[in-house]
């Protein structure tokens, strides 16, 4: 038995879905084991790690001076490398927990608009955990593996994956993206309209978890028959004191009208630069949205009508570019990465 087989019989190899919003963890025969936020809390003055994920992600807005609460990446991007490296390598360790702990290989999913210097980041990144053989694959890419459509025949592939940080658009054939568009717009950005739009039209200020949440009870991207409500307590900009509202469904949906368009935007671009015999196939067989995003309610109509193309939303829109991921990591050779 070679060196090579003996690493491949008992190592856990991973596929990584490192995004702006959550960190997800696919190991190799297991499936997903970590899906967690991807935040990170530091001692400022000693630099120690003091908590990573759920438990960091608590901390957001509550911490005191001492300790340093952080998302690592920024819209797609990645805004702070050595935390980005202490995050990424407390997952990988906690992906092995009860696992003999030899070398993996590991394949990390990236947007299309990485820089070089972001690309060196990561797989350095990927190497200082402990990985063995460091693979990059293009978001669109592993989404669209994850989704099962059939990328390796010559015909056009178009999903959309709305994650936290970036709307990552790709048109894939014959196993490679044809044309592709990463915007900076996604989850966080619709978080951030929603607390200026209450900030603004209700002079209350609320945090982004708070916000997260109304986006998930309330959030849509289209006027609905049944308008749901939520109380959200905040501090009052004008009279200085904490506060209580009710809000509805009806006005985060203007809240989020301008982040929607973005996201149509993004797709309408992708389809200009389509070569006609592949645009055909689009209006054929549709656009498939993945992501956290794509959850949105009523954005597959939007879309829909402002396209004039079928679309639909894969099964498992939260897990498609991991499981993608994962499936590639095991038919490597396939796929030109």
């Amino acid at each position: 038995m070679g060196l090579f087989s003996f690493f491949s019989k008992w190592s856990n190899d991973l596929a990584i879905d490192l995004g702006t919003a959550n960190t997800l963890i696919y190991v190799k025969g297991d499936g997903i084991v970590i899906n967690e936020p991807s935040v990170i809390a530091i001692n400022k003055k000693t630099g120690e790690v003091l908590a990573v994920g759920n438990e960091a992600k608590q901390m957001l807005g509550r911490n005191s001076g001492s300790l340093e609460v952080v998302r690592p990446l920024k819209d797609g991007k990645i805004s702070d490398a050595k935390k980005t490296e202490d995050m990424l390598r407390y997952f990988i360790r906690l992906a092995h927990r009860k696992r003999m702990l030899i070398q993996p290989r590991i394949i990390i999913s990236v947007p299309t608009g990485i820089t070089d210097a972001e690309r060196q980041i990561v797989e350095s990144a990927g190497r200082t955990a402990g990985a063995r053989e460091v693979y990059l694959v293009e978001e669109p890419l592993a989404a669209a593996v994850g989704a099962g459509l059939p990328i390796s025949e010559a015909g056009g592939n178009m999903i959309v994956d709305i994650g936290g940080g970036t709307t990552e658009v790709g048109l894939i054939s014959l196993s490679e993206t044809v044309a592709s568009y990463s915007g900076v717009v996604g989850g966080d950005k619709m978080n951030e309209a929603i607390m200026q739009y209450i900030k603004t039209n209700k002079n209350l200020q609320i945090g982004e978890n708070r916000a997260e949440q109304i986006k998930i009870e309330l959030g849509t991207a289209i006027k609905t028959e049944e308008i749901r409500e939520a109380e959200i307590k905040g501090y009052d900009t004008v009279e200085r004191l904490p506060k209580t509202i009710t809000i509805n469904s009806d006005e985060i949906m203007i809240a989020l009208q301008k982040t929607v368009n973005e996201i149509i935007d993004s797709i309408i671009k992708v389809l200009d630069e389509a070569p006609p015999e592949l645009a055909g196939d689009i209006a054929e067989r549709g656009i498939v949205l993945t992501g956290g995003g794509s959850l949105l309610r009523g954005l597959d109509k939007v879309i829909r009508e402002k396209t004039r193309v079928p679309v639909s939303t894969a099964d498992n829109p939260l897990f498609s570019v991991v499981e993608g991921a994962g499936l590639m990591l095991e038919e490597i050779h396939k796929y030109k990465i």
